[in-house]
């Protein structure tokens, strides 16, 4: 009965160590790929940085809609989510045929009206210099 106790003993410490190792691996491990994110987080360039606060949202606005300088994932936003603001897109001269195609079909106050005088304004350019 000794040696059986032993061989047991023996078996259960080979066990609890081999547990162990694999518990402290993936620590390890862990520890690793917390580092490797930390690492990868851009660090503040001063104090004031971090104590300053976020810049607010965008504001959609006919303004922002109709400037040429919004860019094209604005100004799809603005297609998607702001049914009012899409007869301001009609004018801006970076909406490109897709966006128009899509406030045309999408609709919306205004809309139809917006693409008839741009569709008038075209036509009188092209007779005028067609």
């Amino acid at each position: 009965m000794g040696t059986g106790t032993i061989a047991i003993r023996k078996g259960k410490a080979k066990r609890g160590t081999v547990r162990r190792g694999k518990r402290r691996l993936r620590s390890l491990r862990q520890v690793r790929r917390l580092e490797q994110l930390d690492a990868s987080r851009p660090e503040p360039s001063t104090q004031t940085d971090v104590l300053e606060p976020p810049a607010p949202p965008l504001v959609l606005t006919p303004a922002l809609a109709a400037d040429p300088g919004t860019e094209a994932e604005i100004l799809w936003r603005i297609a998607r989510e702001e049914p009012e603001l899409r007869q301001w897109l009609v004018i801006n001269p970076n909406a490109d045929a897709r966006l128009l195609e899509y406030v045309s079909q999408a609709g919306g106050p205004g809309v139809r009206r917006a693409l008839n005088v741009l569709f008038d304004s075209l036509d009188a350019l092209e007779s005028e210099y067609g």
